[in-house]
């Protein structure tokens, strides 16, 4: 079994002098951790964050990027930039991105690639609304979301992807997926990519869930075979309880 991966994403949270605290605080919580620990934060922290996490088992990540390297694109950011930074990894099509900001499947794959191009490794999140579920399209939903973002992503460039299942319906409403709901719709995520790229690269993918995991539900949640880590969102904000998460087992 491979470790977990565990990252949190701090949305619009935190200034410079609350990224100091927290990761001060985190580092010595998860030093041995045995899974993976990403913390993928707010543009204005990122150079502190990176700053700080050097020499640690905590990687940085960002929420977004575009696919430009440059241009007359108002309030976005390019891999080029992240880099310079130290970023690693970059949260793409996040639900509240394709919600609030026209976020779609054609451009989650547009940023993913210039992602993967510039050596960012993207975090691409996938995910059913309570109204597509009710409606029995949960299925649809997610083939149409994993294929269209990934349309152009070589089996090779997956050894750099990581994929993120966030039922929308479970983002800060404090509803969680159930254990079995959550591990089958994961599975069948797995199941498109074994068809598009051999059985191989979709068991080597982290699949992570993202839907209000929390330090109570993660051992449960990370219990179950197709579960690979989280996308933490609350969570993530207080270093006792995301290093519950990291340590959960």
């Amino acid at each position: 079994m491979k470790n977990k991966f565990i990252a949190g994403n701090w949305k619009m949270n935190k200034t410079i002098a609350d990224t100091k605290q927290f990761i001060n605080e985190l580092i010595p919580l998860v030093a041995g951790a045995n899974n993976r620990v990403a913390l993928c934060v707010p543009f204005t922290d990122l150079a502190t964050a990176v700053e700080l996490a050097k020499g640690t088992n905590i990687a940085i990540g960002a929420q977004n990027v575009h696919w430009a390297e440059s241009g007359a694109f108002t309030g976005e950011i390019s891999v080029n930039m992240l880099k310079e930074l130290g970023v690693e990894y970059v949260v793409i099509g996040h639900s509240e991105r394709r919600q609030y900001f026209g976020e779609t499947d054609a451009t989650v794959l547009k940023r993913t690639l210039a992602a993967l191009a510039g050596g960012l490794k993207p975090i691409v999140c996938v995910g059913e609304t309570l109204a597509e579920r009710e409606g029995g399209l949960m299925e649809e939903v997610l083939k149409r979301q994993t294929l269209e973002g990934l349309a152009q992503v070589s089996a090779e460039q997956m050894a750099d992807v990581v994929i993120a299942y966030e039922p929308v319906w479970a983002i800060g409403t404090g509803k969680t997926a159930t254990n079995q709901e959550a591990n089958d719709a994961i599975g069948y995520i797995r199941g498109i990519l074994a068809q598009k790229y051999g059985d191989e690269v979709a068991q080597n993918v982290f699949i992570q869930y993202g839907g209000s995991m929390n330090e109570k539900n993660a051992a449960d949640l990370l219990s179950m075979p197709q579960i690979d880590g989280g996308l933490i969102g609350g969570a993530s904000l207080v270093p006792e309880k995301f290093q519950a998460i990291v340590k959960a087992k």
